[in-house]
C-alpha cells in the first residue's frame, strides 16, 4: 500500500445504426451522411460500434453525443456504480480475470506456506470470510484504539502520527518519500498537506445546500461510527473532531494551488523545521517514521504546516485522540463488521457519491488483492491477458508517437530555437513502459493469513513502508511502476521523465489489434500522446530531460505558452456541467493540455503513418472520420450527479464529454472531416482555436 500522492508525482489518464434511424435524420444532419453512410452493422472493422451513435444529433453541434448518444439515452448506471463508460467496462473486465485468477489459486489445495501463491489466496479468503469479521467486532484494532486513548502527552501524539500513517491512520501531515524534483539523483522525503474526512477544504465551508446537507451528514456519521464502535461521548465527539478538520481546513492550500510544482518544491534542513512550526515534535514523528537520519525534507505546502503548528498547539490532547480513534475506524470501516462497513458506505459511497448499493464483495476483495499483492497477479495477468504482438505493436506506435511530436515541435511559430533544442533533448529522454514492469516487486517479506484480514492489511503497509524508507540514499529505480498491469490508466512521471501504459489499457476501445490503423491512433494514440504532453503540459513543462524541476525555456517563449494556457483556461472554464456549475478550468488545465496535445499529434502520427497514400473508406468513413470517432468514442462515459459534482470539485480531468469536445473543437482537421462552419455549436472562429503543441 503505497503512499502515492498523485497530484504530486505522476499525471494519469484517468477516466450501430439501422436504415430508419437514418432516414429519420433532421435535413442538416444529411450532408455529413451523404459523405459517410452508415452500414447496418454492430462491429465493425472500423472499431467503431454505430450502435452507440445518435444519429438526430449533428456532429458539427455535438459531437460527442452523435458518436455516444445512443448509448447515453439507453445504459443504466448500476446501483452499485457511480460512473459506466469506456474506462470502466474494462476495469469489469479486468476484476473478472482478476477474478478467476484469485479463484482459481483459492481453490487449489496445499499451497506451499510463504509463496506468492498462498498469500494470494489467503488475503481473498480473510476479506470474503463475514463470518469471522462480524464475530471479531472491533478488537482487531483494539491494540490501536487502546494505544491512542493511552497517549501522556503531544510528544507522543507526534510519535504515534508518524508509526501509523504507514497503516492507514490518516492525521494532518502525509509523509512519503519520492525524487527530489530538483535533484533527480535522490530519493528525499516530503510532507503533503492532509487530516480532512470531507474531499476537500471547500466542503467545511461552501453554504450551499448540498455542502451544508453533506457536513450535517458528516457529524451524523461520525456518531454513528463511535456508536457502532460502543464507544462513548460520540455526539461531543462528532462535534469536537468536525471543530478540529475545519481549523485544518481553513489552511489547506486549494488544488489549484497545490498543481503549482515550482510553489510546492520547499526544501528543509530538518534542523529547521522549527522555524515552520515549534509546536510539533519533528523528531519523535520523523523518527516513528523511520527517518531520523535524514538531513532535508521537502513540505509541499508549507503555510498549511504553520497553520496546523497553531492547530495542533491550540486543540486539547483528549480532542487528538477523538480524532485519531474516528479516523482508525473510518480508515478499516470496510475490513471490520458489516455494521461498520454498511456505515462507513452509507457516508462516503451514498451520501457523498451517490452509490446506492455496496459493490458485490468478490469485486472489494479484488480491490485489497491489487491494493496489497497487485504485482502477484500482475504476473499471471500479462500472461494470459497480453501478447508479445501487442507490445511490440504499441512500441512502434509510441515511436511513431515521439517523431511526430518532434516534427510539431519544429513546426512551432511561437517557439524559440533555443527552446526547441530543449524540447526536443526531453522528448528524446522519454522512457516509455509497455505492458507490465521488466522486474516484479518481492512480496516475500509479507506474512499472510486466512483468518487476519487488519493484521494482512497492517503488515503490507509496513513492509510497503519499509521499502520507501529504504529507497533513501540508494538509487533511483527507475525499474518500478506506479501502477498494476491489471490497472485501466496510463500515468508521466515528470520527476523519471516516463511514461507508462499497462497491459490493462491496451484493450479495445482504446487499443484493437484486429481493426484499422485510424482507430487505434484516435484512441491509444491519443493516450500515448496525452501521456507525453504532460511532460510538456503547464507543469510538466517545469521538468528537464533528467527530471529535475529546472527551467530550459527562454522568458518570451513562457509568455507565449502561458497565453495559450489561458486561452484554454477561458474555453474549458466556460463549459457547463450543470446549470449551476461549470468546468474548472484552473484546475484541469494539465488534463486538458495533454488531451489537445495528444490528439493533435496522434493525428499527425496516423497520417504519416499513411506514407502518403489515402486512407482506405471502411463502412463508409474515411480515415479522419474513423480517427476522430474513435478519440469521440474513448470518453463514452455517464456518471450520477452526486459523483460528478464531486469530481468537478476535486478531480483535474475534465468530465468525458468536454474532454472530447474541448479537443476536437481546437482542430482545423476536425472541421474538415466533419463539414463544422461558422453556426455549428461546436465551431470557434480560427483566432479562437487554441494550438500548443
Amino acid at each position: 500500500m503505497k503512499i502515492l500522492i498523485t497530484s504530486a508525482l505522476c499525471s494519469s489518464l484517468l477516466l450501430l445504426s439501422g436504415c430508419n434511424e437514418q432516414e429519420a435524420q433532421t435535413d442538416t444532419n444529411k450532408e455529413q451522411v451523404t459523405k459517410a453512410p452508415l452500414m447496418q452493422k454492430s462491429v465493425l472493422a472500423s472499431g467503431i460500434d454505430k450502435a452507440n451513435m445518435d444519429l438526430s444529433v449533428r456532429p458539427q453541434d455535438n459531437f460527442y453525443q452523435y458518436i455516444n448518444g445512443s448509448w447515453l439515452k439507453n445504459t443504466e448506471i448500476p446501483g452499485d456504480k457511480t460512473a459506466i463508460g469506456s474506462f470502466y467496462d474494462l476495469r469489469d473486465d479486468a476484476d473478472d480475470n482478476v477474478k478467476a485468477i484469485i479463484e482459481e489459486l483459492a481453490a487449489t489445495a496445499n499451497l506451499t506456506d510463504g509463496s506468492d501463491e498462498q498469500k494470494v489466496a489467503d488475503l481473498f479468503r480473510s476479506y470474503m470470510n463475514t463470518e469471522i469479521r462480524d464475530a471479531a467486532g472491533i478488537a482487531p484494532i483494539q491494540s490501536i484504539l487502546s494505544e491512542i486513548n493511552n497517549l501522556k502527552d503531544k510528544n507522543s501524539l507526534a510519535a504515534f502520527f508518524g508509526q501509523y500513517q504507514a497503516v492507514g491512520i490518516g492525521s494532518p501531515l502525509a509523509f512519503y518519500i519520492s525524487v527530489d524534483a530538483k535533484d533527480s539523483s535522490r530519493y528525499a522525503t516530503h510532507i503533503w498537506q492532509s487530516g480532512l474526512g470531507l474531499p476537500d477544504q471547500d466542503y467545511y465551508f461552501n453554504e450551499t445546500e448540498r455542502f451544508v446537507k453533506l457536513r450535517d451528514g458528516y457529524i451524523a456519521h461520525i456518531e454513528n461510527m463511535f456508536n457502532l464502535a460502543g464507544l462513548t461521548d460520540s455526539k461531543a465527539a462528532a462535534t469536537n473532531i468536525m471543530a478540529l478538520e475545519t481549523k485544518l481546513a481553513g489552511f489547506h492550500w486549494t488544488r489549484v494551488e497545490s498543481r503549482d510544482s515550482t510553489k510546492r518544491y520547499n526544501k528543509f534542513d530538518v534542523t529547521n523545521l522549527k522555524s515552520v512550526t515549534d509546536a510539533f515534535n519533528w523528531n519523535a514523528y520523523l523518527e516513528a517514521q523511520g527517518v531520523a537520519q535524514q538531513k532535508d525534507i521537502i513540505l509541499n505546502q508549507p503555510s498549511f504546516i504553520k497553520g496546523f503548528g497553531e492547530t495542533f498547539a491550540a486543540t486539547s490532547l483528549d480532542d487528538w485522540k477523538k480524532y485519531l480513534t474516528f479516523h482508525t475506524l473510518s480508515n478499516f470501516a470496510g475490513s471490520l463488521t458489516t455494521a461498520l462497513d454498511n456505515e462507513n458506505f452509507d457516508f462516503y459511497s451514498n451520501q457523498l457519491s451517490g452509490r446506492k448499493e455496496q459493490r458485490p464483495m468478490w469485486k472489494r476483495g479484488v480491490s485489497v488483492v491489487n491494493a496489497n499483492l497487485g504485482e502477484v497477479i500482475g504476473k499471471v495477468y500479462v500472461n494470459r491477458h497480453f501478447t508479445p504482438e501487442a507490445k511490440s505493436r504499441m512500441s512502434q506506435l509510441v515511436e511513431n508517437l515521439r517523431n511526430s511530436y518532434g516534427e510539431s515541435i519544429n513546426e512551432l511559430e511561437w517557439m524559440s530555437e533555443d527552446t526547441k533544442k530543449s524540447a526536443h533533448i526531453k522528448l528524446a529522454a522519454f522512457t516509455p513502459k509497455i505492458g507490465y514492469p521488466d522486474k516484479w516487486e518481492d512480496y516475500s517479506s509479507l506474512n499472510i493469513k486466512a483468518d487476519d484480514l487488519i493484521g494482512n492489511m497492517m503488515r503490507s503497509g509496513n513492509v510497503a513502508h519499509h521499502k520507501e524508507v529504504e529507497k533513501l540514499g540508494g538509487p533511483i529505480r527507475k525499474w518500478e511502476w506506479g501502477m498494476t498491469p491489471q490497472t485501466v490508466n496510463a500515468y508521466y512521471n515528470p520527476t523519471v521523465n516516463e511514461i507508462v501504459f499497462p497491459a490493462a489499457i491496451l484493450q479495445p476501445p482504446f487499443f484493437n489489434m484486429s481493426a484499422d490503423d485510424a482507430v487505434n491512433y484516435g484512441g491509444i494514440g491519443a493516450v500515448i500522446g496525452h501521456e507525453m504532453g504532460h511532460g510538456f503540459d503547464d507543469q510538466g513543462s517545469k521538468y528537464d530531460a533528467e527530471g529535475n524541476l529546472k527551467n530550459w525555456w527562454t522568458e518570451a517563449d513562457l509568455a507565449a505558452f502561458k497565453l495559450r494556457a489561458d486561452d484554454l483556461v477561458a474555453q474549458y472554464s466556460g463549459y457547463a456541467v450543470y446549470d449551476d456549475l461549470n468546468v474548472n478550468g484552473e484546475l484541469t488545465l494539465g488534463e486538458n493540455i495533454g488531451d489537445l496535445s495528444g490528439v493533435t499529434i496522434a493525428y499527425k502520427a496516423y497520417k504519416t503513418s499513411l506514407n502518403g497514400q489515402k486512407a482506405p473508406v471502411i463502412d463508409g468513413l474515411t480515415g479522419d472520420q474513423r480517427f476522430f470517432m474513435g478519440y469521440a468514442q474513448i470518453w463514452r462515459s455517464k456518471i450520477v450527479e452526486k459523483s460528478m459534482r464531486n469530481r468537478v470539485a476535486t478531480d483535474p480531468h475534465s468530465p468525458g464529454e468536454f474532454r472530447a469536445l474541448g479537443s476536437l473543437s481546437n482542430m482545423p482537421q476536425f472541421y474538415k472531416a466533419f463539414d463544422v462552419k461558422e453556426g455549428d455549436a461546436m465551431y470557434l472562429a480560427p483566432e479562437k482555436r487554441v494550438k500548443i503543441w
